[in-house]
């Protein structure tokens, strides 16, 4: 198969065009490679595929229509997994801006694209967050989405929106797949896991929200990607027999659908602190901090209806994977324990 990859060097995409260039597929990845955290870091995952023969990578903004339309016409793409986005919650509270055209306009353009183009099956990343004020736990995809408390969860949803309209007009096969705090080697040096590694090896206290009252459905990146790559071959179809009175609102008439890809095990914030320290072999300084703005208390996610789908499991529990990102954090950036 042809695919694009959008965010190719991010860290989900990035590990994304790995496991396609492994199965033999041709693989196209674009990235805008913005500044929102070090550049290094994006160029050097991209380093990291520099030796698969079957992949090509060009330097694009999602928001830029024309060349994206070139791109789309040149390419013939099969398939596409999009995830490029401005990322983080907290950042949308001073930057909203960058969300309406990375994640607004970006998301449009590859919607056009693929309509125009006839692509088999658009696979995109929608977000937990979508969650907002819900508290019924697990989150599950019949739960309604309609109270999001930042606007980068507002813009997910909206995906997820113009995605249905798209699959309804034009009978392109989209699915939508919200992800659940993904940690890992090569991650984003916003999220937590990065957080606490920086300041644990420099001696630094860390931060702690809600005074330590959280938890997160914390999910491998080698877990999230095999859940991509399953999904991308299975396509949804038209239901003719579907309603909305008596349907679930993660599928449709069209074919259109939404699913949860996480581990299904929730971590109290505070035990997965514990493993990384106990992983780097240094204790941390807490400093219990009230809940931040446009966070939520708890993620769970509800994945059953993944594993109908696709048979995808999650195969790595917390502590093989926070000592398979702390022993890539140490050795990429250079620390001795």
């Amino acid at each position: 198969m042809k695919y694009l990859v959008t965010g190719a060097a991010g860290f989900i995409g990035a590990r994304v065009v790995e496991f396609l260039c492994r199965d033999g597929h041709q693989v196209v990845g674009i990235d805008n490679l913005n500044d929102y955290y070090e550049v290094s870091l994006k160029q050097d995952r991209l380093g990291k595929l520099a030796d698969q023969s079957n992949f090509s990578f060009m330097q694009m903004d999602l928001a830029d229509r024309e060349a994206v339309a070139e791109l789309f016409a040149r390419e013939q793409f099969q398939r596409v997994i999009h995830l490029g986005a401005q990322a983080g919650v907290r950042y949308s509270i001073d930057n909203p801006m960058a969300y309406a055209d990375a994640n607004l306009v970006g998301h449009l353009t590859v919607l056009e694209g693929c309509r125009h183009h006839k692509v088999e099956h658009l696979v995109y990343a929608s977000s937990s967050s979508v969650y907002g004020l819900n508290q019924k736990l697990p989150f599950a995809t019949a739960d309604s989405v309609d109270h999001p408390v930042s606007l980068y969860a507002a813009t997910k949803k909206a995906n997820e929106l113009m995605s249905h309209s798209y699959s309804h007009l034009y009978g392109l096969p989209t699915t939508g797949l919200r992800f659940f705090t993904v940690y890992g080697p090569w991650g984003r040096p916003d999220m937590a896991p990065m957080l606490f590694a920086k300041a644990i090896m420099a001696g630094e206290p860390i931060k702690v929200f809600n005074q330590g009252e959280m938890s997160r459905d914390f999910t491998f990146v080698d877990d999230i990607v095999e859940g991509i790559v399953r999904v991308a071959d299975l396509p949804p179809t038209t239901q003719a027999d579907w309603t909305v009175e008596q349907g679930t609102p993660a599928e449709s008439s069209a074919p259109y659908r939404v699913l949860n890809i996480g581990h299904g095990s929730p971590v109290k914030l505070l035990d997965f602190i514990e493993t990384l320290e106990n992983t780097l072999g240094r204790k941390a300084e807490k400093i219990l901090m009230p809940m931040q703005p446009g966070d939520v208390k708890a993620t769970w996610a509800d994945t059953e209806d993944l594993f109908k789908l696709t048979g995808y499991s999650p195969k790595v529990g917390i502590k093989e994977g926070v000592e398979a990102f702390a022993n890539w954090y140490l050795d990429y950036y250079n620390c001795a324990r």
